[in-house]
């Protein structure tokens, strides 16, 4: 028997999840009314990791964001994952806004997260290997206990996802 155990945080997004998530929301966006006659339309760039949502006014714009946001949730994509930059006026009315896809962690988010770790006075040992953090013990339940306590923290900006479990 393993005489510690570990997981690793980290924050990672699948870009085909993200892909499938802007094609459920080009599809419900063709097949609304109130998008009828509308330019909306959002476009995945895979290799710089953002996305860019096209439309007629602001209204729709928010919209469409809207239900950007709803497809990402239903592919278990956390809407953290989603750095929305300011929209700019585009040509002939249009307006845009690009939005970038976050994947790995900071420094910072490392450093904020072993630290919540260390405050919380669990028996766990929290160490950052490049752009993730390991948290281990020698009890399957104080590991448990800090999955908890970073699932109940609501101000960390990024998505996190517990993997490596052992």
């Amino acid at each position: 028997m393993a005489d510690t155990y570990s997981f690793d945080v980290v924050s990672e997004v699948d870009l085909q999840e993200v892909d499938n998530a802007i094609n459920q929301s080009m599809k419900e966006i063709t097949q609304r009314y109130d998008f009828k006659n509308s330019i909306s339309k959002v476009t995945l760039n895979k290799t710089t990791k953002e996305l860019e949502i096209v439309s007629d006014d602001e209204s729709r714009l928010n919209a469409v964001r809207d239900i950007l946001i709803s497809k990402f949730i239903k592919r278990n994509i956390s809407p953290k994952a989603m750095d929305f930059q300011k929209f700019d006026p585009a040509f002939s009315g249009t307006v845009n806004q690009k939005v970038k896809i976050i994947s790995g962690m900071p420094m910072d988010a490392c450093k904020d997260i072993v630290k919540r770790i260390k405050d919380s006075k669990l028996k766990v040992q929290a160490s950052i290997v490049d752009e993730k953090v390991r948290i281990s013990s020698k009890s399957k339940d104080d590991l448990q206990g800090a999955m908890q306590l970073l699932r109940a923290a609501t101000d960390i900006k990024i998505a996190l996802q517990f993997n490596n479990y052992r």
